[in-house]
C-alpha cells in the first residue's frame, strides 16, 4: 500500500511542473484579460489609463497643474483691463478655495508635499503615492466647479480678455483629467459585443476562413502525404521541397503574396486574369470576394505542408502487412485506401484538424499584413477586430473582452475535438 501511495505522489510531482507551466503561460493571461475586460481602460483618456475602484485624484497631475494654472491666471490678471481683471480674480478665488477643499482630504494632505518635492526634483512618483482617495461628494463638487470655471474661462476668452486663452483653458481641462472616478463596467463590453453587428461579421469571416481553408488543406495535405509516402526517385528532395512554404515565416509569406497579388505588377494576379479566373488584376485585393479568396489561397499554400506532415506521420504507423494481406484477398488500391488507410489515419487526421482549426480560427498576421482586414472589413477576423480595438483605439478593456471571446471560441473547438479524439482512441482500445 505504501508503494502505491509513493508512486501516486511521485506521479503528482512529475505532473506538477507541467501544471504550473500551463497556469502561468495559458490560464493566467486569460484570467488577467478577463479582469481587465471588467474595467473601462483607455490609454487615450488620462482618467482611465489604469484600474480605479474608488473616487480619487491623480496627485502627480494635480500638483503639476494647479499651481501652474493659478500662476497663468495671475499673469492674465496683470495684463487685463480692470473689468476683465475683476472677473479673472473671481475665477481665481474660486479655484484657490477649491484647492483648499482638495488639500483638506486626508490622503491628499498626507501626500501632497512629498509628491510636490518629487516633481520638483524631476523624480518619478511611485504608484502608492500617485493616487489619493477622496469622498464622492467632494469629487462631484470638484467636477462641477471645474466645469463651471472652464465655461467662464471660455466666455472670458471669447471676449478677448485672455491673452493666451488656449493655455489657461487647456490647463483647466488638464485639471479635470486629474479627477478619477471608478471605471468598473462589469459585463458591459460583453453585452455590447454580443449585440454588435461588426462582432458577428468578423466572427462569420473567421468561421468562413477557417472552414474553407482547413477543408482544402486537409484534401491537399492528404494527397501530398500519400504522394511522399510512396517510393520513387528523388523522394527525399520532394519531401524537403514540400515543407518550404511552411518553413517561411507567415509575415514574410504574406508580404510575398501581397506583391504577387498586386493589381499592376502581380505575377499571380496576371496569371489568374490570363486564364479567366478573375476579370481584372486589381480585384484580388480590392473586392470582398477577391480579398477572401486571396487570404484563403495564401493560407492554403502556407499551411498545407503542416497538414501533410502530420498525416504523413500517421501513414508511417500503418503496417505494410495490412496492405499485403488485402492484396492477397483481392482488394484493389481504391478499396485498400477506404478500408485500411483512412480508418487507420482517423486519429492522425483528427489531430491535424485540431491544430489547423485552432490555428486558422485565431489567424491574425497573414490577414493583417495582406489586407489589413479590408476592404471595408470584409476580411476582418475576430482577432484583427480585437487588435484594432485594443491598439488602434487604445481601448484595452473592450479589446480584452474580445480576447476572452476568442478564448471561449477556441476552448469550445478544442473540447469538441478532444471529445471526438478521446472517443476514437477509447474505441480503438476496446477492439
Amino acid at each position: 500500500m505504501k508503494l502505491d501511495l509513493s508512486e501516486k505522489h511521485i506521479g503528482y510531482l512529475l505532473v506538477l511542473p507541467a501544471l504550473l507551466i500551463i497556469i502561468v503561460i495559458a490560464i493566467w493571461p486569460v484570467v488577467r484579460s478577463f479582469w481587465i475586460s471588467l474595467y473601462d481602460i483607455r490609454l487615450n483618456d488620462p482618467t482611465k489609463t489604469e484600474i480605479h475602484s474608488t473616487y480619487g485624484i491623480d496627485l502627480e497631475r494635480y500638483v503639476g497643474t494647479m499651481p501652474t494654472l493659478l500662476r497663468a491666471i495671475d499673469r492674465e490678471m496683470k495684463q487685463a483691463e480692470p473689468e476683465g481683471a475683476t472677473r479673472l480674480e473671481s475665477i481665481r478665488e474660486n479655484l484657490a478655495n477649491l484647492d483648499q477643499v482638495i488639500r483638506t482630504q486626508e490622503q491628499v494632505a498626507n501626500r501632497y508635499e512629498e509628491v510636490d518635492q518629487l516633481l520638483y526634483d524631476f523624480r518619478p512618483v511611485p504608484q502608492d503615492l500617485k493616487y489619493a482617495s477622496i469622498d464622492l461628494a467632494v469629487t462631484e463638487e470638484i467636477k462641477a466647479s471645474l466645469k463651471q470655471m472652464e465655461a467662464e474661462l471660455v466666455q472670458v476668452g471669447s471676449e478677448n480678455i485672455l491673452r493666451k486663452p488656449n493655455d489657461v483653458i487647456g490647463l483647466t481641462r488638464g485639471l479635470q483629467a486629474a479627477v478619477i472616478s471608478p471605471n468598473y463596467v462589469g459585463f458591459t463590453y460583453y453585452r455590447q459585443f454580443l449585440t454588435d453587428q461588426r462582432t458577428w461579421t468578423s466572427l462569420t469571416n473567421t468561421l468562413f476562413f477557417t472552414l474553407i481553408s482547413v477543408f482544402f488543406e486537409l484534401i491537399l495535405g492528404l494527397w501530398i502525404a500519400l504522394l511522399i509516402n510512396k517510393s520513387f526517385k528523388g523522394r527525399g528532395l520532394v519531401r524537403a521541397a514540400v515543407l518550404i512554404p511552411w518553413a517561411i515565416p507567415t509575415v514574410i509569406s504574406a508580404l510575398m503574396w501581397k506583391f504577387l497579388y498586386d493589381g499592376q505588377n502581380g505575377v499571380v494576379a496576371k496569371f489568374f486574369e490570363a486564364i479567366g479566373l478573375i476579370p481584372d488584376m486589381s480585384v484580388l485585393l480590392t473586392t470582398k470576394l477577391g480579398a477572401l479568396f486571396s487570404v484563403i489561397f495564401a493560407d492554403v499554400w502556407k499551411t498545407t505542408p503542416f497538414m501533410a506532415l502530420l498525416i504523413f506521420a500517421g501513414l508511417q504507423t500503418i503496417p505494410d502487412s495490412l496492405y499485403e494481406a488485402a492484396s492477397l484477398d483481392g482488394a484493389n488500391k481504391r478499396q485498400q485506401f477506404f478500408t485500411i488507410t483512412l480508418p487507420m489515419l482517423k486519429s492522425a487526421i483528427l489531430v491535424a484538424l485540431l491544430f489547423r482549426t485552432l490555428d486558422a480560427f485565431r489567424v491574425f498576421d497573414l490577414i493583417y499584413v495582406l489586407t489589413g482586414g479590408g476592404p471595408a472589413n470584409s476580411t476582418e477576423t475576430i482577432s484583427i477586430y480585437a487588435y484594432k480595438t485594443m491598439f488602434a483605439q487604445m481601448n484595452f478593456g473592450a479589446g480584452s473582452a474580445l480576447s476572452v471571446l476568442v478564448f471561449l471560441c477556441v476552448a469550445v473547438i478544442s473540447i469538441g475535438f478532444i471529445k471526438i479524439l478521446g472517443a476514437d482512441i477509447l474505441a480503438d482500445g476496446r477492439k
